[in-house]
């Protein structure tokens, strides 16, 4: 396996407060470039873990989708535009949440969120968006960032203790694991 040096970058994971450290790294004879921020699999990542850029491009695809439902309405019943939002939106939406789902600007994006569901639901923009979010069946956007973490915390329990086993190293508490796993 080789590296591609025009297309590898250093980026430097640390808080906005600290200083970046001058780093000079070379492949094949040429300097890797230093970025502030990188795309990779889909998702803008930078060096303070902010997700601005991310959610900025977010936000313009959304509101795209936004704009289409709204034009649309008119023509499609309401099961047909929560159709439209599953395949249009909430692709776009759920898209990486893990990772940038706890962000201070995902807010802007619950804000577009709740604005396509009033559109759905033929809303004012005044109208309380929690029982329409239940009426249409749809998770908000921090259950949708909660859901996987629910999801799979009682298999990470599992693992945890298994390994706690291990963690009180004793001949007889290793063995009886060992016995345990060839049964």
């Amino acid at each position: 396996m080789s590296l591609n040096s025009d297309k590898t970058y250093i980026l430097q994971f640390r808080p906005k407060s600290s200083y970046e450290i001058n780093v000079k790294i070379s492949c094949d004879n040429k300097l890797i470039k230093e970025t502030k921020n990188t795309k990779s699999l889909g998702l803008d990542i930078d060096g303070s873990l902010s997700w601005k850029n991310h959610i900025d491009q977010m936000m313009i695809k959304l509101s795209r989708a936004c704009y289409e439902i709204r034009y649309v309405k008119h023509f499609m019943s309401q099961g047909t535009l929560r159709t439209i939002y599953f395949s249009y939106f909430h692709s776009i939406l759920s898209y990486g949440i893990i990772f940038w789902g706890n962000s201070a600007y995902s807010s802007n994006i619950s804000k577009i969120q709740k604005r396509i569901i009033r559109i759905i639901m033929n809303a004012r923009n005044i109208d309380s968006c929690p029982q329409l979010f239940k009426n249409l069946k749809i998770l908000p956007l921090k259950s949708q960032y909660i859901f996987p973490f629910y999801y799979l915390l009682p298999k990470i329990e599992i693992y945890m203790n298994q390994i706690q086993k291990f963690i009180v190293l004793t001949p007889d508490s290793v063995l009886t694991y060992i016995l345990q796993l060839n049964t």
